[in-house]
């Protein structure tokens, strides 16, 4: 799936994937990259390590290599300038957009994304080109829960708001990491 983007007068047509073994270094890397301009600053220190174990967690990652953690990646000319990453089938536990690509809707493209999958629009659409991963999505079991959840960085409510998210709990903070509980129907 693609979609054209245009900010300032550019025009760029961005793909959104179905994140393979291969994306997984680069994904997490864009990851802490945009978590230490964009976020760092609200967090404590052991906060910004708790985020950087999360990212770089061998069980993390061998969860996704099982098909257990989903990643949807946005790409410019095969750059990864987007990550979406859900667990438990509904839960978002990333999504950050490379700073110089913010504000063209590459965000809200990765959620529509995943809203598609989960309500089983469109399916055969966002599975992954090769047969090894597309049998991992066979074997992927789908949460039959109405709703995405998300716990939202402080700076990023009024975005997921935007989309379609309502706060669900004050602001509560774990191992340093601060966070707003949202979910949005779908």
């Amino acid at each position: 799936m693609y979609f054209d983007i245009e900010k300032d007068g550019i025009k760029k047509r961005i793909d959104i994937l179905h994140g393979t073994s291969e994306d997984w270094e680069d994904a997490m890397e864009l990851c802490w990259r945009t978590f230490r301009l964009c976020d760092a600053k609200d967090y404590p220190a052991h906060g910004c390590d708790s985020f950087l174990n999360f990212i770089t967690d061998q069980y993390l990652k061998k969860m996704f290599l099982l098909g257990r953690y989903r990643l949807y990646l946005a790409k410019d000319k095969g750059r990864i300038v987007g990550v979406l990453g859900f667990r438990e089938n509904n839960h978002i536990s990333l999504l950050f957009v490379d700073p110089g690509y913010q504000g063209y809707g590459i965000g809200r493209a990765l959620i529509s994304t995943l809203t598609s999958y989960l309500s089983g629009e469109t399916r055969q659409q966002y599975l992954p080109d090769n047969e090894a991963d597309k049998i991992l999505d066979v074997l992927y079991e789908r949460n039959e829960k109405p709703v995405i959840t998300v716990n939202s960085a402080p700076s990023a409510v009024t975005f997921y708001q935007t989309a379609g998210f309502v706060q669900t709990h004050e602001q509560l903070e774990k191992d340093g990491i601060i966070y707003i509980p949202m979910e949005k129907q779908l």
